[in-house]
């Protein structure tokens, strides 16, 4: 399916990128400004001089923590995208193809997401097990301190002691980097990449490849490029960017209710990764129907769009 307008009716791809970076950039300031004077007016002027708390897990801040990680969220995917439609004299609803989901193809995105969880657990698995070359050993070293920093910060974030936390993180980090992140990432890069390299598989990889790098989470790259290429491709198959946020928040989704069933539990968070132990040919077999299930996904969203337009799609 073709995911653009014709050129003539939009501004240059590569002006459409400059754009969007400095969206992002101005974005980004407002909304981090922002973000301060709501920490400043929960927490008072100390919160704001000492920052400390930005890179720490002292629970007193994890409130400070939640509402600047939205304000990036919004500042830097969410409002940059929904400006460039804007700045093309278009609606997002209409540039970025937000067509009326439709139920068999939700059901479908469903269980693709269930259906890879442990081929995606076991990609990750390998990305976690990677060693680079000696003489790059300070990188390493420098990765490995970021990534346990960030799982610390994670981990702290993940602790829910009642049902309003609970549903502040769904929210926080299951809806708004799904339809934020889809917003930027397949709506606004995907779609102009696909205007410069005249392939759709090229700008899906490459979008991807972005989508997992700015995360800046280098043991968790592999299966978040894998993410990102399948979030790709339900929007390019389909046409409607639903389905990517859908599979989106799935994902982040299942991570927030899978900590919050380990808690009810008296689970430590720190042995999420023990908790799962499947066989080598459950990893086979979830590669199998996770092929099955997007190729079946990519016949239905054509018959859907056939019967929806009347036209064949373009592949």
């Amino acid at each position: 399916m073709n995911l653009r307008t014709e050129d003539h009716q939009e501004h240059s791809p590569y002006l459409q990128l400059l754009t969007l970076g400095f969206y992002a950039v101005l974005g980004l300031f407002v909304a981090m400004i922002i973000g301060f004077f709501l920490v400043f007016l929960q927490y008072g002027e100390k919160a704001v001089i000492d920052l400390s708390w930005m890179a720490g897990t002292d629970p007193v801040y994890l409130n400070a923590q939640r509402i600047m990680i939205s304000a990036q969220q919004i500042g830097l995917f969410l409002v940059p995208a929904g400006l460039l439609a804007i700045t093309q004299g278009r609606q997002a609803r209409f540039f970025y193809g937000f067509k009326k989901p439709q139920g068999n193809l939700v059901l479908l995105v469903l269980l693709l997401m269930v259906c890879s969880m442990p081929l995606l657990e076991w990609v990750g698995r390998l990305n976690q097990e990677m060693n680079l070359p000696p003489f790059l050993k300070q990188m390493e070293l420098w990765m490995k301190d970021a990534e346990d920093r960030a799982a610390e910060t994670t981990e702290a974030l993940l602790k829910m002691n009642n049902a309003g936390t609970f549903i502040i993180n769904l929210l926080m980090i299951g809806m708004l980097p799904a339809v934020a992140e889809e917003m930027m990432f397949r709506g606004a890069l995907q779609r102009t990449f696909s205007r410069i390299f005249r392939n759709p598989h090229v700008a899906i990889w490459f979008s991807a490849f972005i989508f997992s790098a700015i995360h800046l989470q280098f043991y968790g790259f592999l299966p978040r490029l894998f993410l990102g290429a399948a979030f790709g491709y339900l929007y390019f198959w389909s046409g409607s960017i639903w389905y990517a946020m859908f599979a989106h928040f799935i994902n982040n989704g299942y991570a927030v209710c899978a900590a919050w069933y380990m808690q009810k539990n008296n689970i430590p968070l720190s042995q999420a990764d023990q908790t799962i132990n499947i066989a080598w040919y459950g990893y086979m077999i979830s590669l199998v129907l996770t092929l099955l299930l997007f190729g079946y996904f990519k016949r239905q969203a054509a018959i859907t769009h056939k019967e929806q337009t009347g036209e064949e799609t373009i592949r």
